[in-house]
């Protein structure tokens, strides 16, 4: 699934900034509800966002995080609120992944509009500096020849990354450990002094630590290389093929919302993420800007929940792995 490059061709051909201002926007702040807690990819997102709507649009947009229960707890407070267009949800594509894991108290599918993706970051395949390996191809050897002795850290329990770790094993078919950290900034240390050896982590929070040299990259999981890292082949040019996963970020509406501010929701995000300064914020975090239509977020959002309820079933992914 080509993430970026059908959702980037589909989004920007956005209206004119004036179709967005003429949305009947409830004459008081908007809030970007964030399910997850400040400093985060997420959070750091909607800040950028919130600033540029606020710019462009008559009413201020504030960021709100409400943490807790891997999103539930903001995600549920975003499904509950008014469906008049002070309320969005902005989350990752956790939003998809972690209700085949854990009961929820809300749909995340039909308690949602789907409005638009914001933005993907792709992840990097990185392996501590005392593991003897520098290809995919040659993990993959080692890995096999011993079953269960690596273990991979991820950012969160059923978050792309932990994902990413399951993917691999079951096309490279390996045995690995997955060992789940509250966050990149928790695992990264633990992977640098050789605890866990492996980790799919976003670029945004190892590409310094890989150019300072604590840690060894070995390829990217997009379909396609990464200018930051020209270098480095994707894990399907490196002996994988088909294998492609990135973390996405987007926007939902309360469900019932009215489609008029759901497009015009979707416009304004198209107007924003193309500002220059947005694109250069958005680069910094290493992440690509989207801004597709609600119906092609919505097939998008149908197809993502598909795919890793699938992949989750099969690999028998349960709550402590």
């Amino acid at each position: 699934m080509r993430i970026t490059r059908r959702l980037v061709m589909a989004g920007l051909a956005a209206a004119p900034a004036a179709a967005a201002r003429a949305a009947a926007w409830p004459q008081r702040p908007v809030r970007l509800i964030v399910p997850y807690p400040p400093g985060g990819p997420t959070d750091l997102l909607a800040r950028v966002l919130a600033q540029r709507l606020g710019e462009d649009l008559p009413q201020p947009f504030v960021v709100e995080n409400r943490t807790g229960a891997a999103g539930a707890i903001g995600s549920e407070a975003a499904a509950r609120a008014a469906p008049d267009g002070a309320t969005f949800l902005v989350n990752a594509s956790a939003h998809v992944i972690v209700p085949h894991l854990q009961r929820l108290p809300y749909d995340p599918l039909a308690d949602f509009e789907p409005v638009t993706a914001i933005a993907a970051v792709p992840l990097m395949l990185v392996v501590t500096n005392g593991l003897p390996v520098h290809s995919v191809q040659e993990l993959i050897a080692y890995a096999r020849a011993n079953p269960g002795r690596l273990s991979y850290a991820s950012s969160s329990q059923g978050g792309a990354p932990h994902l990413a770790g399951e993917l691999f094993k079951r096309m490279a078919g390996v045995d690995m450990l997955h060992v789940p950290y509250r966050g990149s900034g928790h695992a990264l240390p633990d992977l640098i002094a050789g605890n866990v050896q492996v980790m799919f982590d976003s670029m945004s929070s190892s590409a310094a630590v890989v150019r300072d040299g604590r840690l060894r990259a070995l390829a990217v999981t997009t379909a396609q290389r990464q200018p930051a890292f020209p270098d480095l082949p994707t894990m399907a040019e490196a002996g994988l093929p088909g294998y492609e996963i990135a973390t996405w970020y987007g926007i939902w509406a309360p469900g019932g919302t009215p489609p008029e501010i759901v497009l015009a929701m979707q416009r304004a995000v198209a107007l924003a993420v193309q500002a220059p300064e947005v694109r250069e914020r958005l680069a910094a975090l290493g992440a690509q800007p989207l801004a597709d239509p609600p119906r092609h977020f919505a097939a998008f959002v149908q197809a993502e929940h598909e795919r890793w309820g699938r992949l989750i079933r099969e690999a028998g992914i349960g709550a402590g792995q």
